[in-house]
């Protein structure tokens, strides 16, 4: 990175240098192309970049070899003499290899930390959306989310969310005269809906405690922007959960930032690839939501990024605020590829010494078509550029490496341990049990059943205070210093001592002798001072 800007590459002799101005990154952008002719290793090259600048990113994984960012690249590697003859192509004195400042996560809590969200947080537009429901039925889901939030009974998870749709059911005729229709086959339909959101999975996502987004934020030790890469491979089985987890995610954004205007350089950007699954069969609501997220956040100061392999999966009223524009290769087999191919070529800026549509037919792999925002706003003319290699591996991190990285990261423990409150649940399970409690007593002929009835509401109410006092303990517990320091001693909340850490594991396990004595090396006398400074206090 020179000259305020991040180089995505250049011509034969380093002719026509491209590079994304950070003041204008935030104006968004599209990497696209046919499978296999580089979209992934500019992708890479580009956060790296963001990262070097200070920039923090948040980007999806769908492959798993996003995750090599997390380590440097090799001399040893199999593309390594391509990666070097490319550097001296572009004349790209300075690239080297190096490792990016990277946190793992992952909805599962299987390959990065979990992420969670609370249902009352995600709402009923995208649940809706989750769930594929037809507009009557989310008509039905909104009223159980306004009963909820009128009665105040707090939706954290799935099991909060099926116990108040049971109660919207019992009450329906109730309802239906203050609110509108409430049919129990629409609630049905609701209910079977989230049985298979279970069978996704999507049950580790709703819950406490709810991502801080400020996790997503912040600097290593050098000044760098963290690049939070989630993992996605998995997750890409339910592409519905898929793309509303990041819609979710970006408004939640959106929402939590403060209006910023035009900034020297971006908080955060923010990368969906696969971009056509947000898009696929998405309502007009949810359209027309995306498109004023997109529009708006740029003075968040947050930059939006979309990758897919064909410019038309993006709506021509998302894809007019991109104005950062990376395209490699297309193929022209069928008529949809011909439009593909002529659609691109109309969206950059002319240049007389390229011919858009024929390039983009004959781009070798690593070689784009390239136009950015200029400092004045303008768009570059397009060029055709040689892509700037990467500085960090090509290819995913090992099971190994990337534990020893979680484990060492500056998130700690704080999200390990699902927290389970009271709520809708549980207090709709109370008064039903209490309820039935207080019918019985109504019902008791004579004084012995009256007492014995009288003692079952009376015990309703104490199992109801036990259970409060058992969560407030659980969650006492969860949050107690010293059992937070038993779980993570080996963590740190410094990235600094951290990595030092990653770094002396990751030696041990892959490839540098392990020299006698020394009681555990680095690592012994890391976790020896954590302790100790903790009994210190």
């Amino acid at each position: 990175m020179a000259d305020g800007g991040i180089l995505i590459g250049a011509g034969e002799g380093g002719a026509n240098p491209q590079r994304l101005e950070l003041a204008r990154a935030n104006r968004h952008g599209l990497i696209a192309g046919a499978t296999g002719t580089g979209k992934t290793v500019t992708l890479q090259g580009i956060v790296e970049g963001f990262s070097s600048a200070g920039v923090a990113c948040f980007l999806s994984d769908v492959k798993g070899d996003l995750s090599g960012l997390a380590m440097p690249g090799s001399a040893t590697a199999k593309n390594h003499a391509a990666f070097a003859a490319r550097a001296a192509q572009i004349g790209a004195d300075d690239w080297r290899y190096i490792a990016t400042p990277v946190q793992f996560w992952d909805l599962f809590g299987e390959q990065g930390h979990p992420i969670r969200t609370t249902i009352s947080e995600m709402g009923p537009l995208l649940l809706a959306r989750l769930l594929g429901l037809n507009t009557v039925q989310e008509g039905v889901l909104s009223i159980a989310f306004h009963v909820a939030d009128e009665e105040g009974l707090l939706l954290l998870d799935l099991d909060d969310l099926q116990a108040m749709l049971a109660h919207v059911a019992e009450r329906a005729e109730e309802l239906t005269t203050r609110y509108g229709n409430v049919s129990r086959q629409s609630v049905g339909a609701i209910q079977r809906a989230l049985l298979q959101l279970r069978g996704q999975g999507a049950a580790n996502f709703f819950g406490e405690p709810a991502l801080a987004l400020d996790d997503l934020f912040g600097t290593d030790e050098q000044g760098r922007g963290l690049v939070n890469i989630l993992a996605a491979d998995k997750l890409m089985a339910s592409p519905q959960l898929y793309s509303t987890f990041l819609l979710w995610l970006l408004g939640e954004i959106f929402e939590h930032l403060p209006e910023v205007g035009d900034v020297d350089k971006p908080k955060l950007c923010f990368f969906f690839d696969e971009a056509h699954l947000l898009f696929d069969e998405a309502p007009d609501a949810l359209l027309d939501r995306i498109e004023q997220v997109v529009r708006l956040i740029r003075s968040k100061g947050v930059g939006v990024y979309f990758i897919t392999q064909n410019p038309i999966d993006v709506p021509d009223s998302v894809a007019g605020q991109l104005g950062n524009r990376v395209q490699h290769k297309l193929n022209a087999f069928t008529p949809r590829d011909r439009k593909a191919v002529q659609a691109a070529a109309e969206t950059f800026r002319a240049n007389p010494g390229v011919d858009v549509a024929t390039a983009i037919t004959e781009l070798r792999t690593g070689e784009a078509l390239v136009s950015l925002l200029q400092p004045d706003g303008a768009p570059s003319p397009v060029q055709r550029t040689l892509i700037r290699p990467p500085a960090s591996r090509v290819g995913p991190v090992t099971p190994e490496e990337r534990r020893v990285l979680i484990e060492t990261d500056a998130i700690g423990t704080r999200y390990d341990m699902p927290v389970d409150r009271e709520s809708a649940e549980e207090i709709l399970a109370a008064r039903t049990q209490e309820a039935a409690a207080a019918v019985a007593v109504a019902r008791a002929s004579t004084a012995a059943e009256k007492a014995a009835a009288a003692q079952a509401k009376e015990d309703a109410r104490a199992a109801r205070e036990k259970e409060r006092a058992r969560r407030a303990a659980e969650r006492d517990a969860a949050n107690d210093p010293w059992n937070r320091a038993m779980t993570s001693a080996t963590r740190s909340a410094s990235s600094a001592v951290g990595r030092a850490v990653a770094n002396e594991v990751t030696k041990a396990v892959f490839g540098s002798s392990r020299r006698g004595g020394g009681g555990g090396g680095l690592l012994g006398q890391v976790v020896r001072g954590v302790l100790g400074g903790l009994l210190r206090r």
